[in-house]
């Protein structure tokens, strides 16, 4: 497991993808909608790492919602996994809560599915597993 990225929630894409290219030294590598769940992404490589920048596109979002809530900031850090199937039954079995227990397609040819924060400390978790 390793940190794949982290999710920026921002108001901006526009805004915001020039303010990390200019804190990063070096433009965003790819620039993605998922529809389904209404957001625009663009991600920063960031050493082993990246940063994935998260705009909502409608009102009804998860995006749009959490900064109604919160504002901007650090939506979720995301851990790489090789195997998702096999790491969403181990962590059932250590007593961990999922939002949806079925991955589903995400961002950057990803498979990725999230814990409820409620059993995480307060933060939002993804798992993701490139897609073959």
């Amino acid at each position: 497991m390793k940190i794949e990225h982290i999710g920026i929630a921002i108001k901006s894409l526009e805004t915001s993808d020039h303010l990390f290219a200019r804190l990063l030294g070096k433009h965003s590598y790819k620039q993605e909608s998922v529809e389904r769940e209404g957001v625009t992404t663009s991600f920063y490589e960031v050493g082993d790492s990246k940063i994935e920048l998260l705009e909502a596109t409608n009102p009804e979002s998860p995006i749009a919602r959490f900064l109604d809530k919160k504002g901007e900031g650090v939506h979720h850090i995301a851990f790489g996994v090789e195997n998702i199937y096999a790491e969403i039954e181990r962590l059932k079995k250590e007593g961990f809560i999922f939002i949806s227990e079925e991955p589903k397609d995400g961002a950057d040819n990803k498979l990725v599915v999230f814990l409820h924060p409620k059993s995480t400390n307060g933060v939002l978790v993804e798992l993701c597993q490139e897609k073959g």
